[in-house]
Formats: C-alpha cells, structure tokens, sequence
C-alpha cells in the first residue's frame, strides 16, 4: 500500500486504467469468469457494491467502507455483510490482482478511506522479446547458423486444430464449431463470449442453458456468414447474437417467476 492525500474523487483520475465505463465492465466480466468461485456470496456482493461505486471514475474509489456497508444493507433490507468480510474480499481480490489498494491520509496526518484501483484483465498477448546486444563475432556466427538451418528446412507456421481446445469448452460445441473453424484459439474465444453474454445475463450456472445457447448462436452465425459476405468481425456478430438470446431468456424467466407483466418483450438484432 501507498501513501496519498485524501481529497474529492476527481483528484484521482489520474489512477484509471480504463478509458471507459463500458471498457471498465468489460475487465469486470473477464476476472469474474476467472474468478467468481474465489469469492464467497457475501464477498460477491461487497465486491459488486464497489464496482458499482468505481463508477464515476471508470476503476476507481475512494468511498468509505462504512458508507458502501450502509448501501448493502439497505439494498437487501438488513441482509447485508458484516466489515470483516468486505476486508477479506479487498484482501482476495488484491492477491489475485484485481484491486491495488491506495492508503490516503488527511492534510494532519491522520489516515482517511482507501483508495481502491481496479486493474486491467491480463491480455494473453506474448511479451515482447527483449533487445540482446550481443558481441559482433557471435552476432556473426548466430545469423550464419540461422541461415544454414534456413536453408536445410522452411518452418511453416501452423495452428493448433480442434483436439487442442481446453478441457474448459464442451466436446458437443467443439464439434459444432470445428468444421467451420478448425482452430483451437479460435472456438475457445467463441466459448468465451458466449460464457460473457451468459454472465451479462445471470446465466453462467446453467450449463445446460450455456451450452444450447451458444450452439444455436452459433448455427445462426454460419447462416448469416453463408448468406452475408460483409460480415467483417464473426466474433463481434457471435456476441450480439448471444447477448440478444441470453437477453430473452432472462426477461422470460422474471415473467415466469414473478409475473412482472402481461406482455412479454423480446429483443432481437436488427440487420
């Protein structure tokens, strides 16, 4: 932890890591699919309640525990979180990298509310090979051994086909994907966006549901490919399609569950 001098949230703009609200719930949704099960119900709604406060400046929060413990008590009517939980989910996320945690301290020197940096989803990016700055001769002598084995055989780079794909992906949608997308990397981001937009939607413990879901999306995207050539981003096109699907789903199941009204909305992609 760092030391900082309290003061109005907007004085510290300078710690966002997003350049918007809708980059900032993207990064949320990418560390809750790696780790929501780290968490347990009562560290969930702590960790939700802060997002939601971390609001203003995409990622970033200076409120007071006591005031964002008051917020989840009324909310769910008394059932709130004890202080000592809401210190052991700043303690979780912290280690698992999702939160940098800031002291500040007021103009006397006493210590004031932290301040809470949410970071960056790690990328799967490779780092960037370092620069060696190797001796002339063995410069030398290294670029002649790549041209010798350039020259006894040309590497071709190649792709991981579908048996490579994570355990983590369902066999039945492996199957689905790969005869029109026979690469590993490429059915695990399809999965991943569907694992997203069910997320978005309060689906994500209904594997059944995921899986049937994320199917027929997919189905509806070959269609789509096989008759619309201007389609530039599948994936983008996979996503709306699910978003709208999960969409449906959830609104249907608030009417069955709650008769929340007599007309039944239902969304859709317009083309």
């Amino acid at each position: 932890m760092f030391n900082l001098k309290s003061g109005n949230i907007e004085g510290f703009e300078q710690f966002s890591q997003f350049s918007s609200l809708q980059e900032f719930n993207h990064h949320i949704e990418m560390w809750m699919l790696e780790h929501k099960q780290d968490f347990s119900k009562g560290e969930l709604m702590g960790l939700k309640r802060l997002v939601r406060y971390a609001a203003k400046i995409p990622g970033v929060c200076n409120a007071k525990i006591g005031t964002i413990l008051k917020a989840i008590h009324e909310e769910y009517k008394d059932l709130g979180i004890s202080r000592s939980t809401f210190k052991r989910m700043i303690l979780k996320a912290t280690k698992l990298g999702i939160l940098t945690v800031f002291e500040t301290e007021r103009k006397n020197g006493s210590q004031s509310s932290n301040l809470y940096q949410f970071n960056r989803f790690p990328s799967n990016e490779p780092p960037k090979e370092e620069i060696m700055n190797y001796p002339k001769e063995a410069s030398n002598l290294l670029k002649t051994e790549k041209d010798q084995k350039i020259k006894e055989r040309i590497e071709e780079p190649s792709k991981l086909d579908h048996t490579y794909v994570s355990d983590r992906v369902p066999q039945p949608f492996v199957q689905q994907v790969k005869y029109f997308f026979n690469d590993a990397k490429s059915i695990e981001e399809f999965w991943k966006t569907a694992k997203i937009t069910a997320y978005r939607n309060s689906w994500e413990n209904d594997p059944e549901v995921l899986l049937d879901v994320a199917i027929q999306s997919f189905k509806q995207l070959v269609r789509k490919l096989k008759f619309n050539r201007n389609i530039k981003n599948p994936y983008a096109y996979f996503y709306g399609i699910t978003e709208i699907k999960f969409c449906n789903l959830f609104h249907k199941r608030l009417h069955d569950e709650f008769e929340l009204n007599d007309q039944e909305v239902e969304f859709r992609i317009v083309s």
